[in-house]
């Protein structure tokens, strides 16, 4: 038998497993890395962070990959070499974090790459016919794996599309093994680029769970930020929104795609919700004289709002009480949380945090937790049939030699 082979075989046999989970998002942050232990499969899973940190990317890196970031038309030449690039320097960035906390490459098992998404094309969006839903993430596995000498397990979305997915969210797959509870209903909310979450019935009915976009989280505020305010890539604190008031003719436009309307589960993307979707709406509704602080105010109320109304479309009358956990940049907004409070007073927000996971890491643990199903799992039966939610096992194993 292949060495390699063999050796996954017996990490695939182990009784608990060391893997690093990786994820970077659209809002293009950084890399977080998440170096987690593992302990049996699916239902049966248990995990803890063993050590965590987010590796901000600097200019240089933001610049080359906004190059070729959710645009229909970019150089094809770029795409190839950064999807080589963007491996090694995420295996770079491993190395160094591995240095940092004292561990060797021999004391981890596996990484779990989610990549670095650079276009989201479910075929409702695209509508071009003889073609399906399409997702692309580059960063690739064998580049990374051959940097660390760590063997890969990446490209996570596209067997969820083979098998008859849209590619995202996948949270749902981690979420339901590692959250659910009997005690309470529990919403998983995300708030990074694009806004998702994953709804836990406390029955624990797996039939009933579902992960599902709805909308922006701070994919807009970012780009506006960015284009307008020199230097600067968000709104911390929501000073620049905090500072403006909400135009209620172009939230009510924003909020006219047929998207919203759509029932779950869904996906979308920057390649949507971008500046010319704000644009569009800006010169119907009149409003293209509009401040900066005021259109910041209204992008925040615009997130809000899809956010809001996604969960009330998700909360039912129950006995057990609901509590919602959310992640993700978005959890940082004090103004965008004040919404959300403020829409459910009788519900409680709380984080990940709570659940023993810091909410910062918990994208990367998840992808930690799919790669242990894809060791040693058999297979997730969730959802109400398996084309929303199918049942495989993800992503493509990369040897370092």
């Amino acid at each position: 038998m292949n060495t390699q082979i063999e050796k996954l075989y017996q990490i695939s046999k182990k009784e608990e497993r060391t893997i690093i989970g990786l994820m970077s998002g659209t809002s293009l942050d950084g890399l977080d890395i998440a170096v987690c232990r593992l302990k049996a499969s699916g239902k049966h899973t248990q995990v803890s962070v063993l050590h965590f940190v987010t590796v901000d990317y600097d200019a240089h890196f933001k610049n080359r990959v906004k190059d070729i970031f959710s645009k229909r038309s970019v150089d094809l030449e770029k795409v190839c070499l950064m999807n080589d690039w963007i491996g090694i320097e995420h295996g770079r960035m491993i190395n160094e974090a591995l240095l940092n906390w004292g561990l060797k490459s021999s004391d981890v098992d596996i990484i779990a790459s989610h990549g670095q998404t650079i276009y989201h094309a479910p075929k409702w969006m695209h509508q071009l016919e003889n073609f399906g839903n399409a997702t692309l993430q580059i960063g690739d596995g064998d580049h990374l794996a051959v940097t660390t000498g760590i063997i890969t397990i990446s490209d996570f979305r596209q067997k969820h599309i083979a098998a008859g997915g849209e590619g995202a969210p996948l949270a749902v797959y981690g979420d339901y093994l590692i959250f659910s509870s009997e005690e309470e209903n529990r919403i998983m909310l995300n708030m990074g680029g694009i806004a998702n979450f994953t709804y836990l019935p406390a029955s624990l009915d797996a039939t009933e769970v579902y992960s599902t976009d709805v909308g922006t989280g701070n994919t807009l505020m970012d780009a506006y930020v960015q284009k307008h305010f020199e230097g600067t890539y968000f709104d911390k604190d929501a000073a620049i929104a905090k500072q403006g008031s909400i135009n209620n003719d172009l939230l009510k436009e924003l909020l006219q795609h047929s998207f919203f309307k759509q029932d779950f589960p869904k996906t979308t993307g920057p390649e949507l919700f971008n500046l010319a979707y704000l644009e569009v709406a800006q010169k119907a509704t009149a409003t293209e004289q509009l401040n900066h602080f005021d259109i910041m105010a209204t992008l925040n109320a615009f997130s809000a709002s899809a956010i809001i109304d996604a969960l009330k479309k998700c909360i039912k009358n129950n006995e057990k009480p609901y509590s919602i956990y959310a992640s993700g940049g978005g959890m940082h907004n004090p103004l965008l949380m004040h919404q959300l409070q403020t829409a459910f007073p009788e519900i409680s927000f709380k984080t990940t945090k709570d659940l023993h996971i810091q909410p910062d890491a918990k994208e990367a643990v998840l992808f930690a937790v799919l790669a242990n199903e894809t060791l040693a799992g058999e297979g997730l039966a969730i959802g109400k049939n398996n084309v929303d939610v199918p049942a495989v096992c993800m992503g493509k194993i990369s040897f370092p030699s």
